[in-house]
């Protein structure tokens, strides 16, 4: 049923289809935009607002922005040990530490792997031992 609508109107299946290509994105946009935003020099006065704005925008703010030479001077040695001792601690608060039980679950499962790893590799050179006395004896 719907197949039919598709092939009476394909025109306006098309045009109201998004653009896949950026560069058909970009054309979309610019279509969109009203007239007097694409050409801002067609408008003086709205060139007079903006510089206007701009002093304004000076006039709040009071002072320059520092530059980066002017940068104050560096806090000392023992008020960045205490700031990253305090980050420290912060970060440990966001940890989400495991319970008692899954601590002891994690544990037997580690030494357990280690000791099957240790018995694997000492099986693997008492063969390859007893192989090269073989040969070379």
């Amino acid at each position: 049923m719907s197949e039919g609508r598709e092939q009476d109107q394909p025109d306006e299946r098309e045009s109201a289809s998004r653009p896949v290509t950026a560069a058909a994105r970009r054309e979309r946009r610019g279509s969109a935009r009203p007239a007097g935003r694409k050409d801002s020099s067609a408008r003086p006065e709205a060139k007079k607002s903006a510089e206007a704005d701009a002093d304004a925008a000076e006039d709040k703010k009071g002072r320059p922005t520092r530059a980066r030479g002017d940068q104050e001077k560096r806090v000392g040695v023992f008020a960045r040990l205490v700031r990253y001792i305090r980050e420290v601690v912060s970060e440990l608060r966001k940890v989400i530490w495991p319970t008692r039980k899954q601590m002891v679950t994690y544990t037997s499962v580690v030494l357990v792997f280690v000791a099957f790893m240790v018995a694997l590799v000492f099986g693997l050179d008492s063969a390859f031992a007893w192989g090269v006395f073989k040969v070379f004896a």
